[in-house]
């Protein structure tokens, strides 16, 4: 279920490379990837991982909320965020020119299936 969601999401938006669905603690629980994408999906979720954390801590101390998602756009790519819970995130890579308003929809509609799941 899980591949599926993830393959959806990369393929339904235009730019999409690749998909993560991973716990807080950086292990992958699936990935999809497509053929030729300059990057591990892997990699990346566990460096940006670490990064959400410290941003959720920065939230919660200047009282602005619980953290829903970021964004981190490079050179190389766009990289979107989103949490679900506590203890997991969905992390979408699409390329600079990518569709980056549609791959933010589709997380955002397929994040309560993937959390029913978990």
């Amino acid at each position: 279920m899980f591949k599926e969601a993830l393959r959806d999401i990369v393929e339904q938006t235009d730019g999409g490379i690749a998909g993560i669905l991973m716990d807080s603690s950086g292990i992958a629980v699936e990935s999809y990837t497509k053929d030729g994408a300059p990057f591990d999906i892997n990699t990346v979720g566990i460096e940006f991982g670490v990064v959400l954390s410290q941003i959720k801590r920065a939230a919660e101390m200047v009282e602005a909320g619980s953290t829903h998602e970021i964004s981190v756009g490079t050179e190389k790519m766009i990289t979107v965020i989103r949490l679900l819970g506590d203890t997991y995130f969905l992390a979408l890579a699409i390329a600079p020119n990518g569709n980056f308003g549609k791959g933010r929809y589709l997380m955002r509609a397929a994040a309560p299936k993937l959390l029913a799941e978990l």
